[in-house]
């Protein structure tokens, strides 16, 4: 489609409110994060180069999820302003309908969906980067860990009861990974202490036992003196390190996560969920036009209170709406992929109706 200068006029309006607030509005939430955990971050060593590199990193997360409410602002502020100045009835006049003054914005939307999901896959990169410039100079994480649960790779879950960087060695171990049956069967290793070989990369298991079960029954065992694990392949700085969350992944690296998980048999509901929510929040920037341009209309001469109140209600409303989808997806009450979209349905079937019923 080919845009004519009404299209070029109000497409530049929309982008422009569309750009200040997705710079602005993580701009602002970083710097309040940094302004309310300063003191804790300068008492754990960090300089003031750290924090500001800390708050660039932490840009990105944000920027995916105020993306759709920068969306739902630009389009809001446009139309409402239409009506403000009675440009909407002079382009109605002109022959010119109100759905067909949407088109650029749905189009514009679409690209933006594209652009939030390619930056929430560079998210976890620099999140990462975050945690580690936050993390580096906190008291206790950097030699010694204890009681602490650590999730491997092929399903295997380690509980260790002391890791000691310095001396490379970990104590009260119990190593396992869930199987499903006599083909994959669960295997249990305990052992009283561990040895890590920087030469050979690898930890030596001493003074413990093997037991394979299946079906909750023991189908075989072993004790041994010292032993090789080959799935225990972290070295200690890896063990150290805290597990990743969702939001520390990409869309790639959450699924194969579950899929480990769900061949030992966790309940991967709550991941399978976070994991849909990386495609669904980048689609509602085209649901949110859908829904908020005829609501923009239906108070022309309320100025930017107006654009202000309907765009802070569709966002608390949606956020609240997201919160109980996550809460029900992680809980099993309804299939994980369709918790993260009810919010999208929700508000596309509004959005629908709100389309359908406007005055072109």
């Amino acid at each position: 489609m080919i845009l004519d200068l009404l299209d070029r006029y109000l497409l530049g309006r929309w982008l422009r409110i569309v750009a200040v607030a997705t710079i602005g509005f993580p701009v602002v939430v970083v710097i309040m994060e940094i302004v309310d955990g300063l003191n804790r971050l300068l008492d754990a060593g960090l300089t003031t180069r750290e924090i500001v590199l800390a708050g660039i990193y932490g840009l990105p997360a944000n920027a995916v999820l105020v993306m759709p409410a920068a969306v739902l602002c630009g389009t809001v502020f446009t139309v409402a302003g239409l009506g403000r100045f009675s440009e909407l009835t002079a382009a109605k006049a002109g022959g010119r309908s109100f759905r067909r003054m949407t088109v650029p914005f749905f189009g514009a939307a679409a690209l933006v969906a594209l652009l939030a999901f390619a930056v929430g896959e560079l998210a976890p990169r620099a999140t990462q980067r975050e945690l580690e410039l936050k993390k580096q100079a906190l008291p206790g994480t950097v030699g010694q860990r204890y009681n602490f649960v650590f999730r491997a790779e092929r399903g295997w879950v380690y509980v260790v009861t002391a890791l000691d960087r310095p001396t490379s060695t970990m104590r009260g171990l119990l190593l396992e990974r869930q199987g499903v049956g006599a083909e994959y069967p669960t295997i249990v290793v305990t052992a009283d202490s561990a040895t890590w070989d920087s030469t050979a990369g690898a930890w030596t298991l001493h003074a413990g036992a093997t037991r394979l079960l299946a079906a909750g029954v023991e189908r075989a065992s072993f004790t041994f003196a010292s032993l090789r694990l080959a799935a225990l392949a972290e070295t200690p700085a890896e063990l150290l390190a805290q597990p990743k969350s969702p939001e520390e992944m990409t869309y790639a690296e959450l699924g194969a996560y579950i899929d480990a998980l769900r061949r030992s048999g966790n309940d991967t509901a709550k991941l399978e969920t976070e994991r849909a929510l990386k495609v669904a929040v980048p689609f509602t920037c085209l649901v949110v036009v859908l829904f908020g341009a005829p609501l923009a209309i239906t108070g022309p001469r309320a100025g930017a209170a107006w654009g202000v109140a309907v765009s802070l209600g569709t966002t608390i409303t949606f956020l609240l709406l997201a919160q109980i989808a996550r809460a029900i997806g992680a809980g099993g009450v309804v299939d994980p992929a369709l918790a993260a979209w009810l919010p999208n349905l929700v508000f596309l079937g509004a959005g629908t109706v709100l389309f359908a019923r406007v005055r072109s």
